[in-house]
């Protein structure tokens, strides 16, 4: 298992390589998807994401014939943006070309947000500058984000510090600088162990592509010679690639020809794919800025037939096994399947996440052609599904996980599949083992990780990092046991760096070719040191620094005050080994990076190897070098690092004492990587670079077979005995390895068998490791944490059957021992305990304590101890259902129930047995979705006379809705349950009243302006019949019919325009009221102005009663209006008065009680009905009361007086003729009251 930082792509297969000064940080799968869990196909510390929640993986390589350390097969992308760039702008890299690296697992997905691409610049004097997060992204907000077979990009490292002969005499000595002399000092000691011997080589110049700033190189190795070669020139201003040059070569790169005409000379090429199962097969993308189209070979690349594509191709996604299939994303988040090479393409399903997508694995998955995804519901929820490739209709897709999961949190890696949960508080994630059922992830109960990332799932167990509520720049390290289920601690605080683009590096490595080796540089103290395990955690040691420097002086470093420590980057480029290497082929050699002393420092750096698994060092450069294995790991290559040019590299062939030099260039060369062992009968090493920033790109052939005297026999090997400072037995057993004797020049070959003999050991207490709900304590033993009851039994376990007792240990996973204290610490068979439930905990599925009308809610009942069996489990919903269960199994896939009324129910679970009971509870919003909402006033009230505001909502909720009351300007809202309120108005004028609905979601609201006065007039009017043939009854029609009334009546009246109010009343017969009010200022006294309205009063009902009053409402259609007799209001004062007007009054109070009762009686045959209040001239208002199940009639105040019982019955016989249904099932806009 390798654990990597970056993500190993399955998607692209082929040997990619490609030059230039911009470094993209590997961790980049799709640029807009929120989390990824990355996976570790290639050994590197881990990389965690600063902003994101989520579990994350790394795809493994779709080629499954490789090793997991194997590197050839990674694309990696060189760019030099200084062609076509200008000057005076920063270069940013679009998101669209910035592909992820393969070398940074990325672990976000079981917490999304959008990945941010990061890039950095290493200028012309090769300093570094950090690009500013989303920049990339700003550079081409058009173009299509893409992720492709080029993954991270590592670029021209050098400027164009001066002509390359100029170099050269640097490196001879003339400048005398420190770095010089120490390379001058390496030199001499590589010509004292033997003459500079020649590598056979060549060079070739990618002639006319100097202008272009992006370079692919696939090599597919395996013994093909084949080499190809993208170059493409990426305008950075347009965000595009505007030129493309196909290279072939087919003798390992020694000469290469141009493939335009082959291609179409007009086409721009962006991306290249080779089949991982058959590399002869490749697939190229053509810029969907000119053309969507593939370009298809069977044959190496030595022709290509096209094909035109209806949508953008964004990554791919080969199946492991079968050459011909193939998955295509697209740029409209649409998920393609071709069963034929990219000839033909059938879309499989819509709103996909990006980079969410999986084929089949081998061996669990019944299917070859099942596809795992997650995807979008229309209403914007995130599923996880399955179907088969061919038939993905859907009644064909299936459901694992029948909840909803969050968003870039599917992860199907191995053996397992994670998803995260929503939750409105703690993440909650969860695991398949082997396509079985879902079950929680359990973590220490206290950990409440902020984030959590998947490192590992290769070796038969779950590797993570949590970074815990407590913690901001550190993470701790956890191990599941096989199922990935219970998670106990590695190590604690293990230190993060922040990498380009804003993400966490984690400084963690997993040693290639030793079971069990991590190194993780932990923060204690606020120190940073470097810790090894043996044992997965189990234990961890510092590094003993070496007892000698490079010049043989004693070094004095005492344990633990002083050690060794180092540092666990990896480079973003896979082709440059970063700050530390190992290798499968070469177990027990690790070269790094590092320094001595108290703490990990990044100054007064060198490089040191071990050849013994760690347990001794020596030093082998006082600079920093970038390593490669040759010979399957027999001997060691170290190149400088690419911010200076060189033409030399060293070769050690006894495990880093002596080094020899070679040059491998006349002129020194920025190095931008090296390809090591592309094929496997041959000894071929290509080195990429530039003699400067405007030359060609240049590729080094180099055949370094010559170095080798002969090939070896038997009796150039010797024996190797793995140990932990002189224990053998490593993860219980001891293993020999059988290595070449140092300093044999003599050439492995294929055949090298690496380990000799694995014998068991004996088990001993460090074999173990502490079980779930138990710590290591300060004596060594494990102990149970506080939060853990060791005598829980799981529910699943009956009366009569038998479980495993731990006893607080469980041996590290893949660990060989046997026998010893095995039986001691192995868990002990137990008979299942008759004990009463306890802990009964009752949710919905998905988490929610809200549902809609009419929808599927599913219960979930989960009991902590009791016998399942057993147990009897009853469940009332709380609108008098209920259910009841034998046991707990038959609520295993949840408990279904639909609620068909709105409200809030009292859901109770009952457990019960023999023993005892348990019981809980659980109060369920049921809402039905608000569509309208009115506010009832009347148009004009008393002062300082309470008045009711009613706000009505459609469809009507029963406590599920929350009311704000804005009155006046009051700065804060009145908060009611009840959908009305009484307020009184002190002050004269208009008023503005808002309410405010919010229901589950979403929040409505309405706004009404009522007039208060002292004293007002109102008369009632009716109209000619002929205005109901032209009425529809809806608002804007009262609201013009209004003004047209008020018009006609200033006509016969000299009364001010805004003392007059006209209200047009909805339905059929049209009526209306009009209202007179006094003058704002009453100077004259409050006696005359009454007398003032009582004269208008009066003239206006005279010219209705002779049919003065009329408009026109259409040519030739002409309305005249009428004064309702009976219904003539009496002037209307804020003092009371005994008159035969209050008579009048009562007696209406008591015809409008007769209507309510009549109303209540028959509410079955009127679903609803429209009252009428009064309006000013410009709010249009309405007023709605439903009637319906569990409803009542709204208190409304129409004004001081009532209408006569003969209106009435009129009025209510119009509203049921215009009814509706139940506002739930029906969306009818609903009539308003129109005010004028």
């Amino acid at each position: 298992m390798e654990t990597w930082a970056g993500f190993c792509p399955g998607f692209c297969p082929g040997l990619h390589l490609s030059l230039g000064i911009w470094v993209v940080i590997a961790a980049q799968t799709l640029q807009n998807a929120r989390a990824e869990i990355t996976c570790a196909s290639c050994a590197a510390p881990v990389q965690l994401h600063v902003e994101e929640l989520k579990l994350t993986r790394a795809r493994t390589s779709t080629d499954p014939t490789e090793e997991p350390d194997t590197r050839k097969h990674i694309p990696v992308e060189f760019t030099d943006p200084h062609a076509g760039v200008d000057a005076d702008r920063e270069p940013g890299v679009p998101v669209g070309d910035v592909p992820p690296s393969p070398q940074h697992v990325r672990l976000d997905g079981v917490s999304a947000k959008e990945e941010d691409s990061g890039s950095r610049e290493l200028s012309d004097r090769g300093s570094e500058r950090a690009e500013e997060p989303g920049q990339a992204e700003d550079a081409a907000p058009r173009r299509a984000k893409r992720s492709g077979p080029e993954h991270g990009r590592t670029g021209r490292t050098g400027g164009d510090a001066g002509a390359p002969e100029d170099r050269g005499s640097l490196f001879d000595g003339h400048q005398q600088g420190r770095s010089e002399f120490r390379w001058n000092r390496d030199e001499a000691r590589g010509n004292n162990r033997q003459d500079e011997p020649a590598l056979s080589g060549s060079t070739f110049s990618l002639a006319g592509d100097s202008a272009h700033n992006h370079a692919v190189v696939y090599w597919s190795g395996h013994n093909s010679s084949v080499i190809l070669i993208l170059t493409k020139l990426y305008d950075f201003h347009i965000g595009s690639v505007t030129e493309s040059t196909l290279w072939r070569s087919t003798d390992y790169g020694s000469t290469y020809e141009r493939m335009n005409d082959k291609v179409g000379s007009k086409t721009v090429l962006s991306y290249l794919y080779v089949c991982p199962t058959n590399k002869r097969k490749i697939m190229v993308l053509t810029d969907p800025e000119f053309e969507s189209s593939v370009l298809i070979s069977s044959d190496e690349g030595a022709s290509f037939q096209k094909y035109r594509l209806t949508f953008y191709i964004l990554s791919l996604l080969f199946h492991p096994t079968e050459e011909d299939w193939a998955l295509a994303y697209s740029h409209d988040q649409k998920l393609y399947s071709s069963v034929d090479f990219g000839r033909k393409w059938q879309i499989i399903h819509e709103r996909v996440t990006p980079n969410r997508f999986y084929w089949s694995v081998s061996g669990l998955d019944k299917e070859p052609d099942l596809v795992h995804m997650e995807a979008h519901t229309p209403d914007g929820n995130v599923q996880y599904v399955t179907c088969r490739a061919p038939m993905c209709t859907e009644a064909n897709r299936n459901y694992p996980f029948t909840g909803y999961i969050d968003i870039s949190s599917l992860v199907v890696q191995d053996d397992y599949i994670f998803i995260q949960v929503p939750t409105s508080g703690r993440a909650t994630y969860y695991v398949s083992y082997k396509r079985d059922t879902f079950i929680q992830i359990k973590l220490p109960k206290y950990s409440l990780p902020k984030d959590l990332h998947i490192v590992s799932t290769d070796e038969k167990q779950v590797f993570a990092a949590v970074q815990e509520w407590n913690q901001n720049d550190t993470y701790n390290l956890y191990l599941s046991d096989t199922r990935g289920i219970y998670f106990t601690l590695a190590m604690e605080n293990v230190k993060t760096t922040k990498g380009i683009g804003g993400n966490q590096m984690l400084d963690l490595y997993e040693v290639a070719g030793i079971k069990g080796m991590l190194i993780a540089n932990k923060r204690q103290d606020n120190q940073v040191k470097t810790y090894m395990t043996y044992n997965k955690g189990r234990e961890w040691r510092l590094l003993q620094a070496p007892a000698t420097d490079l010049d043989g002086n004693d070094i004095h470093c005492i344990l633990p005050f002083c050690s060794l420590h180092l540092q666990l980057h990896m480079s973003e480029n896979p082709y440059l080994s970063g700050t530390i290497s190992t290798k499968n082929s070469a177990p027990g050699i690790i070269v790094a990076t590092g320094n001595i002393g108290a703490e990990l420092s990044y100054n007064n750096v060198g490089m040191f190897i071990s050849s013994d698994a760690g347990n001794s060092w020596r030093q082998i450069f006082e600079e920093e070098h970038n390593v490669w294995f040759l010979d399957k790991g027999g001997a060691i290559v170290a190149v400088k690092q690419p911010s200076v040019p060189t033409r030399h590299l060293w070769v050690s062939f006894d495990e880093g004492r002596q080094w020899t030099q070679h040059s491998f260039s006349l002129v020194p060369l920025f190095v931008d990587g090296v390809l090591v062992e592309a094929g496997a009968e041959n000894q071929i090493m290509t080195f990429f670079g530039h003699f400067s920033h405007r030359s060609e790109w240049q590729l080094i052939k180099i055949d370094y077979k010559s170095i080798f005297s002969r090939k070896c026999t038997e009796e150039d090997y010797q024996t190797w005995h793995l140990h932990n400072q002189g224990e053998p037995c490593v993860m219980g057993q001891k293993q020999i390895y059988m290595k070449r004797r140092p300093g044999n020049y003599c050439m492995l070959g294929k055949d090298y068998s690496r380990i000799l003999s694995a014998e068991s050991c004996i088990c001993r207490a460090h074999d173990f490791e502490c079980d779930y709900g138990y710590e290591r304590r300060s004596d060594g033993n494990c102990r149970p944490a506080f939060w853990f009851n060791p005598s829980t039994v799981s529910r699943s376990c009956s009366q009569g059957q038998n479980y495993l007792n731990s006893t607080g240990y469980r041996k590290v996973v893949l660990n060989n021992c046997t026998k010893g204290v095995k039986e001691m610490y192995t868990a002990r068979k137990q008979q299942c305990p008759n004990r009463p439930p306890k802990g009964l905990l009752l949710t919905t599925k998905d988490g929610k304590l809200t549902a809609n009308l009419g929808s599927n809610v599913t219960f979930l009942v989960h009991l902590d101890e009791g016998d399942s069996l057993r147990t009897n489990i009853q469940l009332d919903f709380g609108d008098g259902t209920a259910v009841s269960y034998s046991n707990l199994s038959w609520t295993e896939e949840g408990i279904k129930h639909v609620y068909k009324s709105a409200g809030i129910f009292r859901v109770t679970a009952l457990a019960e047995n023999t023993l005892g009971h348990d019981s809980t509870t659980l109060f369920l919003h049921v809402i039905c979705p608000v569509e309208h909402v009115r506010l009832l006033t009347p148009f004009v009230v008393i002062k300082n006379k309470e008045v009711n505001i009613t706000a009505v909502v459609l469809p009507s909720h029963s406590r599920t809705v929350t009311y704000f009351w804005w009155l006046d300007n009051n700065t804060e809202p009145v908060i009611t349950l009840d959908g009305s309120i009484s307020h009184t108005f002190p002050n004269d004028g208009m008023h503005t009243i808002t309410v405010q609905v919010a229901a589950a979601n979403s929040i409505l609201q309405d706004t009404k302006t009522i007039a208060v006065k002292d004293f007002f007039k109102s008369l009632l009017l009716s109209f000619s019949p002929n205005l109901d043939e032209f009425n529809p009854d809806i608002p804007e029609w009262r609201q013009d019919v209004g003004r047209v009334i008020k018009k006609a009546l200033l006509q016969v009246s000299d009364f001010p325009e805004e003392q007059l109010l006209v209200a047009v009343f909805p339905g059929v017969p049209t009526a209306a009221e009009l209202f007179l009010l006094p003058h704002k200022n009453q100077s004259e006294g409050k006696k005359k102005s009454e007398e003032e309205l009582e004269q208008v009063s009066d003239i206006i009902v005279s010219a209705l009663n002779q049919n003065l009053v009329e408009f026109e409402l259409k040519p030739g259609v002409r309305v005249i209006v009428y004064n309702t007799q009976l219904t003539l209001a009496p002037l209307v004062d804020s003092n009371p008065r005994h008159s035969s007007s209050a008579m009048l009054m009562l007696l209406s109070v008591v015809f409008l009680g007769l209507a309510v009762f009549l109303i209540y009686k028959f509410k079955r045959k009127i679903p609803w009905i429209n009252i009428y209040a009064e309006v000013n001239q410009e709010k249009e208002q309405e007023m709605i009361g439903s009637v319906g199940q569990g409803d009542s009639t709204p208190k409304i105040t129409l004004s001081e007086f009532s209408t006569s019982k003969e209106l009435m019955e009129k009025e209510l016989d119009a509203r049921v003729k215009r009814g509706v249904g139940n506002a739930c099932e029906s969306t009818r806009e609903i009539p308003n009251c129109t005010s004028v």
